[in-house]
This record gives structure tokens, C-alpha cells and sequence, in this order.
């Protein structure tokens, strides 16, 4: 039974560090994209958004994509999505986009901003830190605490 005190604590830190790992590879990905040097003129194919939650009262979160197509120096004709893109950008408009040789496909039309994402992934790598040791604390604490309960009884 106590058990379930370090499984549920270990998934979340499993999952967090996951969501972490994600994090930093599109940061790098877009640094990547904006340092390349690359850029390249694309039609905004098309765009909509999704919307997530709404159920039990909460809240309602809604992103907006883009899908872009665009073609390489080489001449080689690439598609991609991009979530959370300007709301000013509408099927048909041409926008600039940076992407790097090696993956067209990882291109933005995001402007580039690399003191603002620095500091997107700095804050959301600080909040899974503080997840991480809040679950961390919690099995030490628990750990201690059942200790202390068996060494208790074990002297009585």
C-alpha cells in the first residue's frame, strides 16, 4: 500500500521531465531555425484552431495553427504546422519563414525572439524544478515519516 506514495510521485517526475525534454528540443529548434540564416517566403495554407478543456467549470483554452508550405533553396517543396502563430495571419497571406538545410521542416514563421523563448524555457524549466522537488520532498518526507512510525512500534 505505501507503494503508491513513490509510484504516483516517480510518474509525475517521469512525465515532467518528459514535458522538459520537449521543451528544450523545440527551443533549440527554433534557435536553430532563427541562427540558420535561411529564410524563405510561405503561403499560409490554411489555419484553425482546437480548443481544450470547458469540462466541470473549467476553464477554456483555445490555440490557433498555421499550416505553411514553402520552398527550399534546393527547390524542394515543404509543409508544416505551427500552433500559437499570430492571429493577423489568415489563409493566403505570405509570411517569412526560417528554417535550417538540414530540416525544412522544422522552420517557424515565428519572428525571431530568442530573448523571449530563452525566457519562456527558463520559466517553464524553473516550474518543472519546483515540481520535481516538491515530489521529490514528499517521498523523503513520507520515507522518514514511515520510518519513524516502525522504529516507534518496533520499540514498544
Amino acid at each position: 500500500m505505501s507503494a503508491i506514495f513513490y509510484v504516483i510521485p516517480s510518474l509525475i517526475i517521469a512525465v515532467v521531465l518528459i514535458a522538459a525534454a520537449r521543451i528544450v528540443r523545440r527551443s533549440l529548434e527554433l534557435r536553430s531555425a532563427w541562427t540558420s540564416g535561411l529564410t524563405a517566403e510561405a503561403r499560409c495554407l490554411r489555419s484553425y484552431t482546437t480548443v481544450s478543456g470547458g469540462g466541470n467549470d473549467t476553464s477554456v483554452t483555445t490555440t490557433l495553427h498555421h499550416v505553411y508550405e514553402f520552398t527550399t533553396r534546393e527547390g524542394r517543396a515543404v509543409r508544416f504546422e505551427e500552433a500559437r502563430g499570430r492571429a493577423t495571419v489568415i489563409e493566403g497571406d505570405i509570411v517569412p519563414v526560417y528554417y535550417t538545410a538540414s530540416h525544412p521542416e522544422k522552420a517557424t514563421a515565428q519572428p525571431p525572439s530568442q530573448a523571449r523563448a530563452a525566457a519562456g524555457t527558463l520559466g517553464l524549466l524553473v516550474f518543472f524544478g519546483l515540481i520535481v522537488s516538491f515530489c521529490v520532498g514528499f517521498m523523503i518526507t513520507y520515507h522518514e515519516t514511515v520510518s519513524g512510525i516502525d522504529e516507534f512500534l518496533g520499540g514498544m
